[in-house]
């Protein structure tokens, strides 16, 4: 776009556009079609590009159209979208969304990551903390670029879990998803305990041998199969197991038991597989002797009140306590607290 510089009837003076004259009788510039046109032609292009119509009652239109463009030039829109049922996002509402599930099971789908929307940011963030599943679903043959140690692909779809659960992503206009930041990132599989019963946000699950469906957690059962822990449904114990071999697997189990580190080649517990099971057993102590078996059934009977007693209970009958130093000794469960169990599953 430029002055008519080239149609020299016009009547630019210093290639720009002048005022009729009377008195000095100097005419004015005139305005060829073929640059009103073209003028107007730009504008609406600019109005258009943002997705209005042109209309020749409204004054502020090329205004309101450049600051949609501008907006959608940064990566990061300055818009929050609310969102309370499953939709597919538009390019203009993404920025901040926040999501509800609490009505039913909800699918939020991103706009497809392609050059023509260059690169786009979006911060997915629930509000709410049912038990309905909430899914942020790539666009047709996208990815969403996480756990690529699993899957150099990554996956076409993350699950968001509680109230305040968020991904923070980022398109590369090369049909991914790029996780720039979460929530909580505590690596997937990871154990920790809770000082609360109910479920934090992020991304966690009961360690309670849950059954899971290989098709809605993909990255789960990736992790499983690499695990080096996954087992027979029979035979799974703390590990993994396939479940049903086609469409199912299995968590591990853990609740109720001690939890032992893993020997690995160090040689005080040999011959242990990884989330392998092993009962309660009777073993020489520290002073080489063999424990006591006498009385077992009734070691409940053993030993002071529990409420001020502070040490190992000793015995070698059902109704005689010893100290350390006794020759023959066994030991009850110690004292200890129990904590949920929690398994990070995505």
């Amino acid at each position: 776009m430029d002055y008519p510089k080239s149609v020299p009837s016009v009547g630019l003076v210093n290639s720009r556009f002048v005022d009729e004259n009377p008195v000095a009788g100097t005419p004015g510039s005139l305005i060829p079609a073929v640059w009103g046109n073209s003028v107007t032609e730009e504008l609406l292009a600019v109005i258009t590009a943002a997705g209005m119509t042109p209309s020749e009652n409204v004054n502020d239109q090329l205004l309101a159209a450049l600051k949609t463009l501008l907006n959608l030039a940064s990566p990061m829109s300055s818009r929050v979208t609310e969102v309370s049922t499953s939709k597919a996002l538009m390019p203009e509402e993404l920025g901040l969304v926040l999501i509800s599930a609490s009505a039913t099971e909800t699918t939020i789908t991103l706009p497809a990551a392609s050059s023509l929307s260059g690169v786009r940011d979006v911060v997915v963030r629930r509000t709410d903390n049912s038990v309905n599943r909430l899914v942020v679903q790539a666009s047709g043959n996208d990815r969403i670029k996480f756990h690529t140690h699993l899957s150099p692909n990554g996956y076409p779809f993350l699950v968001l879990m509680g109230a305040g659960d968020w991904w923070h992503l980022r398109s590369d206009g090369a049909s991914n998803w790029w996780p720039v930041g979460r929530f909580d990132a505590t690596p997937l599989g990871r154990i920790v305990l809770e000082t609360t019963t109910a479920f934090s946000p992020g991304g966690y699950g009961a360690l309670n041998g849950r059954e899971f469906l290989r098709s809605e957690w993909p990255w789960l059962w990736d992790h499983a199969v690499q695990s080096g822990m996954l087992r027979a449904e029979v035979d799974r114990a703390g590990g993994w197991s396939s479940g049903d071999g086609i469409k199912t697997f299995r968590a591990p189990e853990v609740r109720g038991e001690f939890v032992r580190v893993l020997d690995e080649q160090r040689g005080v517990d040999t011959a242990r597989a990884a989330g392998t099971w092993q009962t309660g057993t009777n073993i020489t102590g520290d002073n080489g002797a063999a424990p006591a078996v006498q009385g077992i059934a009734n070691i409940a009977t053993v030993g002071a009140d529990p409420t001020t007693f502070t040490g190992l209970c000793y015995y070698v009958s059902a109704t005689m306590t010893e100290n350390l130093g006794s020759t023959y000794w066994g030991m009850t469960r110690p004292r200890n607290i129990a904590y949920p169990g929690r398994l990070k599953l995505i």
